[in-house]
């Protein structure tokens, strides 16, 4: 009977780690995507200029990043979810018509 207790409160303990890890995860993540992030102050450089007497070097694997042709959506406020934040699964519902 003792063993059981204790296996019991072991599996109590541990179901409650687990349920506090998401409880701290949206603490210590709450809304970082809408902060300036490093990536932002990317820019392009000009093609590699190679001196004569040299061979350049091979670009067949290179990454060719297509120019954007649409404008950029609006950045997103302090108060938007992060895009990578599962929606919510709270749907409204249509309102019922009486009699239905």
């Amino acid at each position: 009977m003792k063993s059981r207790a204790t296996t019991l409160a072991l599996s109590a303990a541990v179901l409650l780690a687990l349920g506090g890890c998401n409880t701290f995860h949206h603490i210590a993540h709450d809304n970082t995507c809408n902060k300036p992030q490093p990536y932002m102050a990317a820019s392009s450089v000009p093609p590699l200029k190679i001196p004569e007497g040299l061979d350049a070097p091979d670009t067949s694997h290179a990454l060719d990043v297509p120019k954007l042709d649409t404008p950029a959506p609006p950045p997103r406020g302090p108060k938007d979810p992060c895009l990578s934040a599962p929606p919510s699964f709270n749907v409204p519902q249509p309102n019922a018509r009486p009699g239905e």
